[in-house]
């Protein structure tokens, strides 16, 4: 048994010489064919060029014209060559072979009008067109006129529900807020409680935003809605002034989606009295005292009845419950008196989103046993009170406390 054991040990082994022996004789072979070792391109410090680089495109550096095509290239690979590996016949064979591999490339790709170097296969180009953006300025060029204007556009997605507003930019601002930051506070009334808010990019006569915003609102309440924008010019010290503001109906107005819009802006300067008259109120919240101010500050366009001045009284009322009443002095008989009169009411927090209060300009009576002649009222208090910008007055006071905000409200007739 170990006489045939070891005939057969002796066999296997020689067996497996010889398989080494051919495995070696092979990677040499397959070395030398190549010319190259796998070390050689780590090691190599200077690698040669090709003979054929890319070409070099002259670009205007001007804004107006572009090359319509980029070409996009992977980088070359460069390699040492190694002579004393190669032969003649072998380097001559593989650059026809090369050759022949980049003039079918070339054949290929020739309507992209890539760029083909040596050792280098074009991918394709960039087209510049798809990328390049138009001036704002030539694409929302702003209607003639001196107006302070808002460019912007409204679009409402039905399948999720999305009412997509892209603020573009602010046109004719006036002079005096040329070098102070820009802010823009969108809300969605009556409804929507916190506001949202873009920064210009830039200063000047005409600020550009280019912002979009997104507020989910059902079908059924979109044209019950408005979008409120205001504009506001913050100066270094962080004083802000409010430059006007847009009210935009949403109802109607939703037909042709995506359509850049120009509105003009109400100014304080060129809004129009109402019927009865406006009034100024100021209003702060001061969380920290539970305390609210109101202030009347003057009126204007008041439709009088009688010769006995013109008092303000103001009552702070919770659902129907009246909290407190109080009444400012009796100003001078005339169209636009002037008041500046502060009132504070304690006020919980918790309370804010029932809290309302509603504003009677009277002219008292001779006859103390009559009551004074209502000249107009003003509610200003939370979405369950009041619209339009009377609820946005109510909503800036909530979310800008120990701030005063001030604004122009029209009065209406009693109910």
């Amino acid at each position: 048994m170990a006489d045939q054991v070891l005939p057969l040990a002796v066999g296997l082994s020689v067996a497996l010489l010889l398989l080494l022996l051919c495995l070696t004789v092979y990677y040499l072979w397959r070395r030398k064919k190549k010319g190259l070792s796998p070390y050689e391109e780590l090691l190599s410090t200077v690698p040669s060029v090709p003979a054929c680089s890319a070409p070099v495109l002259p670009v205007s550096q001007g804004s107006c014209t572009t090359p319509c095509e980029i070409p996009f290239t992977l980088p070359p690979r460069f390699t040492a060559q190694n002579h004393g590996h190669l032969k003649n016949g072998e380097e001559k064979e593989e650059e026809e072979e090369m050759k022949m591999k980049m003039e079918a490339q070339r054949d290929i790709l020739a309507h992209r009008g890539s760029l083909t170097v040596r050792r280098l296969f074009p991918v394709g180009t960039v087209m510049a067109g798809l990328y390049s953006v138009p001036p704002l300025n030539e694409v929302v060029a702003p209607p003639p006129g001196m107006a302070t204007r808002l460019c912007f556009s409204v679009e409402y997605r039905h399948s999720c529900e999305q009412l997509m507003v892209s603020l573009l930019r602010l046109g004719n601002l006036p002079p005096r807020f040329h070098g102070n930051i820009v802010l823009v506070e969108l809300r969605l009334l009556p409804d929507d409680r916190r506001p949202r808010q873009a920064k210009a990019r830039g200063t000047g006569p005409d600020p550009e935003f280019c912002d979009c915003f997104v507020f989910q609102v059902s079908g059924v309440c979109v044209p019950q809605s408005t979008l409120s924008v205001c504009a506001l010019s913050v100066e270094q010290d962080g004083k802000r002034h409010a430059v006007g503001r847009v009210l935009f109906p949403l109802e109607g107005e939703l037909g042709q989606a995506g359509r850049v819009l120009w509105r003009d802006l109400e100014t304080e300067d060129d809004t129009q009295c109402s019927e009865l008259g406006d009034v100024q109120i100021s209003l702060m919240y001061s969380p920290c005292l539970q305390r609210l101010s109101v202030g009347v500050l003057r009126a204007r366009g008041l439709q009088l009845l009688t010769d006995a001045g013109v008092c303000v009284q103001v009552s702070l009322r919770i659902h129907t419950q009246v909290v407190k009443i109080k009444r400012s002095f009796v100003a001078k008989c005339e169209n636009n008196p002037y008041f500046d009169h502060r009132m504070m009411f304690k006020l919980r927090s918790q309370h804010l989103d029932e809290a309302w209060l509603r504003f009677e300009l009277q002219q008292p009576n001779d006859v103390r046993s009559e009551p004074p002649a209502l000249l107009g009222v003003l509610v200003l208090g939370p979405f369950m009170y009041a619209r339009g910008p009377q609820l946005q007055h109510w909503m800036d006071m909530v979310n800008t406390p120990q701030e005063p905000v001030e604004l122009w409200h029209g009065l209406g007739r009693a109910t």
